[in-house]
């Protein structure tokens, strides 16, 4: 596997390339465009993969998540890859404005039109025809080409990961992800819906927060990022499959009451050593040690926490993780 961070900026962002970092991947929110991210990614590096982990999947048309893949592919042949996301239901509803029923099968037929824009040749008519999603382009001008650009699906529970292995080229697994959680509910339910013999790539985050000078302070921003996380319901069969019900009970009580010490006291020793990297630098390597087996197989992402986290810690957890290139051997 190789190890990527999502775009720590370009000045953290060319030591880490040149430090042996494989990946860059861009997120998505109300303040950072994921294209943009990715278009200052491949600016600013030679060799690492780029792409959105994840951009959201309805926020645009099939076509304009194809075109703006086109357009990046000029900069950087071969380095691209394409993270969709469903997003959660009140983000489609509230802030997108559009449908948020369906995502499982809406996001099917994503992958498949955005495939159509991205295979399709010069002269050809791009079509594709579904449910969501009618496609009949006769594009005349000479700007098409057919691109592999590899389409991954943020999956977290079983059918959203079916589906990634039936229409995707893999899954981008959450921060949360733990050694069972990969192994016993989400590898499984890709593997039901891929073809017989076919390999899907796997990408993942883990939240990495490696401070020798304050190891207490990395593990409390850990907390506090994996309390966040949980006060989703999306989140419910994870909790109820480790046995958490408790903890997050009383953290989502006192996310509900404004207090965020509390989110993170109600985060247990073992969730943190089951889900993040965190503490010192021979900490942060035995965790990964421990985890090889259950470490996403193609690009492992070391994710800084963000929440209640400034830019500038943010950009020296990136630095620190450094120092974990290496530490977990390559896996077939």
């Amino acid at each position: 596997m190789r190890f990527g961070m999502p775009w720590p900026g370009r000045d953290v962002g060319r030591e880490a390339e040149q430090a042996g970092v494989g990946a860059f991947c861009a997120g998505e929110f109300a303040d950072h465009d994921a294209y943009l991210t990715v278009a200052d990614i491949v600016a600013n590096t030679e060799h690492a993969l780029a792409g959105p982990a994840i951009a959201y999947a309805f926020a645009r048309t099939p076509y304009a998540h194809a075109t703006a893949l086109r357009h990046l592919h000029a900069q950087a042949p071969g380095r691209l890859f394409l993270g969709l996301g469903s997003a959660a239901f009140r983000i489609n509803r509230d802030w997108l404005g559009v449908p948020p029923e369906r995502p499982v099968g809406r996001i099917a037929e994503t992958v498949g039109a955005v495939r159509a824009w991205l295979h399709a040749e010069n002269g050809e008519r791009v079509r594709y025809s579904g449910e969501f999603y009618e496609l009949d382009a006769d594009v005349r001008a000479p700007v098409l080409g057919r691109l592999d650009i590899p389409v991954l699906l943020a999956a977290f529970n079983t059918g959203m990961a079916t589906t990634a292995g039936r229409t995707a080229d893999g899954v981008i697994g959450h921060g949360l992800f733990t050694n069972s959680w990969w192994n016993d509910v989400v590898r499984p339910s890709v593997d039901r819906g891929r073809e017989a013999g076919a390999r899907s790539l796997e990408h993942g985050w883990i939240i990495t927060a490696v401070d020798d000078s304050a190891p207490e302070r990395a593990i409390a921003d850990a907390r506090r990022m994996i309390a966040f996380y949980l006060t989703v319901k999306t989140y419910d069969p994870y909790v109820a499959h480790h046995g958490w019900e408790e903890p997050v009970a009383q953290l989502r009580a006192a996310f509900r009451s404004g207090d965020t010490d509390g989110m993170a006291r109600a985060v247990t020793d073992e969730m943190v050593t089951e889900i993040a990297v965190c503490g010192t630098t021979a900490d942060a390597k035995d965790a990964l040690a421990r985890r090889a087996g259950s470490l996403p197989r193609d690009v492992g992402y070391f994710a800084p926490p963000s929440f209640l986290v400034s830019p500038r810690r943010r950009a020296a957890y990136a630095l620190s993780s450094l120092a974990l290139l290496g530490s977990v051997p390559d896996q077939d």
